[in-house]
């Protein structure tokens, strides 16, 4: 048995030296590809290429003279504030729901604030990440008042406009069949196509996120013409999304809206942000507006970075009641937890 024994042992030490010799080349094969570098990649250009709606009042939309606006929008200004300290470094790509996801891919654009529905397949196979999610939503129907129906379910044989690759699309289907409802689609990309065909006739109700048809109802000649019904029949938790491989920049994202989450729940607005800025001794506060801990300098950024977007952006409440309380969209889920609400940012520290 010795000699068998010493046998073996020799033959284990011979493979021991194989594998130690190989394992510098097992770690080269096995090491991850480096993170994608999108902040530098945007200070270079000295532009951040953010993508939007192609149109929806409220939350992305040009005005008359041509500039971007919309709480959406507002995500774009504030990351721009978060890297440069100006809001207007911004390069706006109006997206559909079609090409909005190959757009993020392909780097035509460097992050999306597009109105766009957190799912498990988003997050994982089409290879994106959500840092925040900036709006809890659900989805809806809307009618024209004079079709004198007050649910979803006296839709049986209506037809049913909608845009096509959406989870709106899906949702429809799955609802309409649990609920036994026949309908007929009218499928539509653009939403300022899709909300125009419901506006002339061709479907006789409109299905999105119930904050969109708030958005549409608003920018109708009459709004009163149309009716929200009173039923949702979906979860859709929206946020800006950023592609994977990049930890530091979706870091950058999901703290620039917890940024102006807490300072909404510290009471520091964009009129009193210098004040606080000197007499605030919260230690939150001190933390949140730079003047101790140093936090920027672990997101890449200067450590008065979310002083900054509060001073040119504004805090969460702001930039809600300046494009969405005006077309009647209430705060509900979208309110602070302190006031019965699902938004709250992690602790500054």
């Amino acid at each position: 048995m010795k000699p068998l024994r010493l046998a073996t042992l020799r033959a284990l030490g011979a493979v021991a030296i194989a594998t130690a010799a190989a394992l510098p080349a097992m770690a080269q094969q096995a090491a991850p590809a480096p993170a994608a570098d999108t902040l530098g990649a945007i200070r270079a250009r000295g532009t951040l290429i953010c993508g939007v709606n192609t149109g929806l009042a409220g939350f992305a939309q040009p005005n008359s003279q041509g500039a971007w606006q919309g709480f959406d929008v507002e995500y774009c200004r504030a990351i721009a504030v978060a890297i440069f300290n100006d809001p207007d470094k911004v390069r706006y790509v109006p997206l559909t729901a079609q090409n909005r996801f190959t757009a993020l891919q392909s780097g035509e654009v460097d992050m999306a604030a597009r109105n766009t529905t957190v799912t498990l397949s988003r997050d994982t196979s089409l290879g994106f990440d959500f840092p925040a999610i900036n709006f809890y939503d659900g989805q809806g129907f809307m009618v024209k008042a004079s079709l004198g129906i007050s649910s979803a379910k006296e839709l049986n044989g209506a037809t049913i406009c909608v845009q096509p690759g959406t989870t709106t699309e899906q949702n429809l289907t799955d609802w309409a069949r649990a609920a036994n409802i026949q309908f007929t689609p009218v499928v539509i990309e653009r939403v300022e196509e899709v909300v125009g065909a419901y506006a002339a006739g061709r479907c006789d109700a409109y299905t999105t996120d119930v904050s969109g048809l708030a958005a549409t109802r608003s920018a109708q000649p009459n709004p009163a013409e149309h009716q929200i019904l009173p039923d949702v029949i979906s979860k859709e938790p929206l946020g800006p999304f950023v592609r994977q491989g990049d930890p530091r920049f979706a870091d950058i994202v999901r703290w620039t809206h917890n940024a102006m989450l807490a300072a909404e729940e510290l009471g520091i607005t964009s009129a009193n942000v210098d004040e606080a800025l000197g007499a605030d001794a919260r230690p939150e506060a001190q933390r949140l507006l730079g003047k101790n801990g140093g936090l920027g300098q672990m997101l890449g950024l200067d450590n008065a970075w979310a002083a900054n977007i509060i001073k040119k952006v504004g805090n969460y409440g702001e930039i809600f009641q300046r494009h969405l309380a005006p077309i009647g969209i209430q705060r509900g889920p979208n309110a602070q937890w302190t006031n019965g609400g699902l938004q709250f940012s992690p602790p500054f520290r």
